[in-house]
């Protein structure tokens, strides 16, 4: 199909925007590439040319900016549609989000598009790469496994007790958290979930989220004349924090607040650094009662959050004769 001269002129200016830029086909500065998406995305969502060659226009775009630009990838039809969704998608939060924006790579917004319906959604998964630097496929994870839905209506007081330039704060919990990756008997106890918990230790990192370090369990702190061990003990790097979780199979109580703040008062007394951030607890329980747990959870002065935990893979307790014990297999890993 010919196309009028005033397109071709219009064409022709995108391509020197494209070289103005100096983005190359291996493109090295993603912040370039990711402007230059957003201000094509813009040019096709205002254009009046859309109207005149119907719905071959993205074919014909395509064709024309891959002449002019023989040696770019990333003039396909397809990817000029994704260009103008980027633009629709964003651009009336860019004054808040466009740095991160651009530490997003481009195929990485590709998924956010096609998976999230909502800009909520969306920018909460942005914000996450951004600030995780999460591979492709650890973003598929976690879109997947829904984490934004089980970030959105958290029980925890960080807003008020965490610094609030540290946006990561939004990203240090979940509710409830997936255990599914372990395999435990029905009438399991405290123990026996920590011990599965600590030897599935990198599913279990990758459930609690990028940017978790695991210390120990049982950890021994120790104040004044007390001595105390706590259940599970991390360090999160992008919030240079410690993070404390109390591990409960029991329906959420209001005394249990008061042992972890006995915990992360200990750990920010013996083991916080000058340049760390207030140690977090984090009671994750069998289930709560979310009106009980919220007021109680900001009555505290410490960062602390109260979530649930779900199971899938239960074993009938008829079955766990046939089972090897826990100290059966820690036996078997000695040899």
């Amino acid at each position: 199909m010919l196309v009028d001269q005033k397109f071709e002129k219009w064409i022709e200016g995108l391509s020197e925007n494209y070289k103005k830029a100096q983005i190359k086909a291996a493109v090295h500065v993603n912040g370039e590439l990711i402007k230059f998406y957003f201000e094509l995305g813009k040019e096709i969502t205002k254009t009046s040319y859309k109207a005149t060659y119907g719905s071959k226009f993205y074919d014909i775009l395509s064709g024309e900016l891959k002449k002019r630009l023989p040696n770019i990838k990333g003039f396909s039809a397809r990817n000029l549609y994704y260009c103008e969704a980027f633009y629709t998608k964003y651009k009336e939060i860019l004054p808040q989000l466009g740095a991160k924006l651009l530490l997003v790579p481009w195929n990485h917004h590709k998924k956010i598009m096609e998976k999230c319906k909502g800009i909520d959604e969306a920018v909460f998964y942005v914000e996450l790469v951004a600030e995780s630097n999460l591979s492709r496929s650890e973003l598929e994870s976690r879109i997947s496994s829904n984490a934004y839905g089980r970030s959105e209506n958290t029980l925890n007081n960080f807003e008020k007790t965490l610094p609030v330039k540290d946006d990561f704060k939004n990203h240090l919990m979940k509710d409830p958290y997936n255990f599914d990756f372990l395999t435990i008997r029905e009438d399991y106890d405290e123990k026996e979930l920590k011990d599965q918990l600590t030897r599935n230790i990198e599913s279990f990192l990758l459930e609690l989220g990028n940017g978790f370090a695991y210390v120990g369990k049982e950890v021994r702190l120790f104040l004044g004349r007390t001595e105390m061990y706590c259940d599970l003990l991390f360090y999160n790097i992008p919030n240079h924090c410690y993070v404390v979780i109390e591990i409960k199979t029991s329906s959420f109580k209001p005394e249990h607040m008061g042992q972890l703040i006995g915990y992360t008062a200990t750990i920010d007394a013996t083991l916080k650094g000058e340049k760390d951030n207030p140690t977090i607890g984090l009671l994750v329980c069998r289930d709560k009662d979310d009106v009980l747990a919220k007021h109680v959870v900001n009555t505290m002065n410490v960062p602390l959050g109260i979530s649930e935990y779900q199971l899938a893979n239960l074993i009938p307790d008829k079955f766990k004769s046939s089972l090897p014990r826990i100290e059966e297999l820690e036996e078997l890993e000695k040899n």
